[in-house]
């Protein structure tokens, strides 16, 4: 043990500094890991797509109307569900337009960003189960991507802990994106903590890969990718939720998101039975990720759910 103890840190660090000037423009980390998360997502849809007998800069074209709904609705979720910042008191309404501050509820850039899809699919031509599915494992990997941002914000961290992989968590100026310091000059250090950013990203790759595994093994119906990762997601998020000490919405004892967790599960359930009953009513055959066959503008229809 004193040789283990010797190998592995006391604590992670974390960085000191979440946005960088270049000259006159600041370089924000947090918007730097989502839009990071972003390029993966829509590299990996692209490559997915082509199998599906589409075109990959495709991807890119749903994308933009993804991407734009998702982060408004990201946006209206975090402030919806944690007002107090905004509306409370000693709030700033402003501030709910500071998006480069963090920010941003998964659920409801989830919600808006599958609509903003099925309207980029509509305008495009490709049937939105397709897409979704093509895009579900790439849409985790961007979700893990961006939960770095939390890092360098030093933001939505578990209880103190002093196990070896226990996070250091400075005191924060969320306006001027850096720790707050003392009169020497050094970071104030409020502690080390459980890293569930860590926690949640790692799950989120593993399940990305799942994904991709069960996709590529296992002749799956359309919709059935997207339904997994929605059931999916919510796992891992609800054991993650149970660890986090930043201030939350509470209803009959839990955070509001554990509850938000259990609904979308159940509706990522839903999604994989509703989609597995319309392909047997429509007698659409179950389509592997490398080679879906030959389309035909019957079966283009036939999955798009608009």
């Amino acid at each position: 043990m004193s040789a283990l103890a010797t190998v592995l840190p006391a604590a992670l660090p974390s960085p000191t500094v979440g946005v960088w000037h270049l000259g006159p423009l600041p370089l924000r980390m947090y918007a730097v890991c989502i839009l990071l998360g972003i390029v993966v997502a829509v590299w990996l849809t692209g490559r997915r797509l082509v199998p599906r007998g589409f075109e990959s800069a495709q991807a890119l074209d749903v994308a933009a109307w993804a991407v734009l709904f998702g982060i408004v609705g990201g946006r209206l979720y975090h402030v919806v569900t944690t007002p107090d910042p905004y509306w409370g008191e000693g709030g700033n309404p402003v501030d709910a337009v500071k998006i480069w501050e963090g920010g941003l509820g998964i659920w409801g850039a989830i919600a808006l960003g599958a609509l903003g899809a099925w309207i980029g699919c509509r305008r495009h031509g490709i049937p939105f189960l397709a897409y979704a599915d093509a895009a579900a494992p790439g849409v985790a990997l961007a979700q893990a991507i961006g939960r770095w941002g939390n890092w360098f914000n030093n933001e939505l961290y578990g209880g103190p802990t002093d196990l070896p992989w226990g996070l250091t968590i400075h005191e924060w100026d969320n306006g001027a994106g850096r720790a707050v310091v003392d009169a020497s000059g050094e970071p104030v250090v409020l502690g080390t903590f459980h890293p569930t950013f860590l926690y949640e990203s790692l799950f989120l790759v593993v399940l990305a890969a799942a994904l991709l595994v069960l996709d590529r093994r296992r002749r799956l119906h359309p919709g059935a990718v997207f339904g997994l990762y929605v059931a999916g997601y919510p796992i891992g998020r609800i054991v993650v939720e149970r660890m986090r000490t930043d201030d939350a919405e509470v209803v009959l004892g839990q955070r509001l998101n554990v509850w938000t967790s259990i609904l979308v599960f159940l509706l990522g359930l839903w999604i994989v039975w509703f989609t597995r009953r319309r392909a047997e009513r429509t007698d659409t055959p179950p389509t592997p990720g490398s080679d879906p066959g030959p389309r035909t503008e019957t079966d283009a229809e036939s999955q798009n759910l608009g």
